[in-house]
């Protein structure tokens, strides 16, 4: 029996990448390999890379270059990239630093076994392909005997077709392709039977998903949702990230019809700023975006709305920043990811004039003190109700249970007779800077 290797992976950037970087170590599991939790004793490290943060490149670099007395120390240690940075740098990664064995892009990480073969025979081993075959037909499936923790991620759409001046995924991750109905359904039927209770489906533009259903027709994701409600074990069902353009009506009515559809959405605006949002070639105005979020909120009156907003974008002057602050004071936004425009080489807006840091520091602090305050009033506000917990892990206190409430605040409560898994009804009786305390109700 050949000895067990041992596999270490880095995971950054987005949920998609957490799910990948899983689906890795599945596809490794069959080429003998198991995960450890520190790369000191690995046989072969991963660092699964996200291309979307300032400098994402050279932060890889500066992360492959403290590996490097591993490899010293351990020739026979494999180091390979992937990922999104893998996508865009390819050979590039290899000239600069030697030590590593493989790079792997995301659409062709189903061919890494193969890959560490070539490795371990001593070639050096690259695949940035965007193949024909579906990797999803390839990889291993996910069922088995081994337990896993009450949340799991779902991908069912990858890619994009929208070209917003300042994204590379276009480039990185391909064009937008959804998977069959009947695969995700089975994938969430083996994650239930590992113990998994609530799903997040993913994808760069996820309600643009329009995969085969089993009559053979594209099925959207409203209808994806409600198949997936069909199975048993499966309490709750999220899925991010969304379009604007592509929040249909099928969907929006899911969210006030269907009960395991969880009454939370986050949908990117970017900008409150017409002007601003035409440059992003984001398609959409404030005004279609604020219609939308009426839209929403009258299916589903308690959602909980999270957002994304890019400060300082080539060209914004105080007047459009001050239209993004009113759409923000006008949605109330219970979440919200904000940050300083930065330059992504091969995007349109990386070409343009730039505005100072200066500037987009002093009005990011600005945001996200405005989205701080709206936070903490939505938070502060569910302090009396009753929400449906999921507990995920105990908490920092000795007795104490964490998990996660509908509208994903984190409720901490300290009980002897909750477990990891259990769907509870819990009372909220105090709200803190970033989670909220509860009360566990009589079942």
């Amino acid at each position: 029996m050949s000895e067990t290797k041992k596999l270490y992976i880095k995971t950054y950037g987005c949920q998609m990448n957490v799910y990948d970087s899983e689906r890795m170590a599945e596809a490794m599991g069959g080429a003998g390999y198991v995960e450890t939790d520190t790369p000191d004793d690995a046989d072969m490290i991963l660092l699964n890379t996200c291309h979307i943060r300032e400098k994402a490149a050279e932060k890889v670099y500066s992360e492959l270059g403290r590996f490097k007395g591993l490899k010293d120390a351990k020739p026979d240690l494999k180091i390979g990239v992937a990922g999104c940075v893998a996508q865009a740098e390819g050979e590039e990664i290899m000239r600069r630093q030697p030590m590593v064995d493989l790079v792997v892009g995301p659409q062709s990480y189903h061919n890494l076994p193969a890959l560490e073969a070539k490795a371990r025979d001593g070639a050096k081993a690259l695949d940035t392909d965007f193949p024909v075959d579906d990797k999803f037909d390839t990889l291993r499936k996910r069922g088995g005997k081994a337990r896993r923790g009450p949340t799991a991620f779902l991908t069912v759409q990858e890619g994009c077709d929208k070209f917003c001046a300042f994204c590379v995924v276009p480039y990185t991750r391909g064009a937008e392709v959804s998977r069959p109905v009947a695969r995700i359904v089975d994938e969430a039927k083996e994650l239930v039977e590992r113990g998994v209770r609530e799903i997040t489906l993913l994808g760069q533009n996820v309600n643009a998903y329009h995969g085969q259903g089993p009559d053979g027709n594209d099925w959207s994701l409203a209808r994806l949702i409600w198949e997936l409600d069909k199975v048993d074990g499966l309490e709750r069902i999220r899925f991010t990230t969304s379009h604007p353009n592509d929040m249909s009506d099928d969907l929006i009515a899911a969210h006030g019809e269907c009960a395991k559809l969880m009454p939370y959405l986050h949908l990117p605006v970017q900008s409150g700023s017409d002007r601003i949002l035409k440059r992003m070639n984001r398609s959409h105005t404030a005004e279609s975006y604020l219609r939308l979020i009426e839209r929403i909120r009258a299916a589903r009156p308690d959602i909980l709305l999270s957002g994304d907003f890019i400060v300082g974008f080539p060209e914004e002057t105080e007047a459009d920043f001050a239209d993004t602050m009113a759409l923000i004071e006008e949605v109330r936004y219970g979440y919200a990811y904000s940050f300083k425009y930065s330059t992504r080489p091969g995007t349109p807006a990386a070409e343009r004039a730039q505005l100072g840091e200066d500037v987009k520091t002093e009005r990011l602090h600005r945001l996200q003190a405005l989205i701080t305050e709206q936070q903490r009033a939505i938070q502060d506000a569910m302090v009396g109700r009753e929400v449906g917990v999921l507990f995920e892990k105990a908490g920092r206190r000795e007795g104490q249970m964490v998990g996660k409430s509908d509208y994903l605040h984190a409720v901490h409560v300290s009980d002897p007779d909750v477990r990891p898994g259990d769907l509870r009804r819990v009372e909220i009786i105090e709200s803190g800077a970033n989670s909220l305390g509860g009360r566990v109700l009589p079942a």
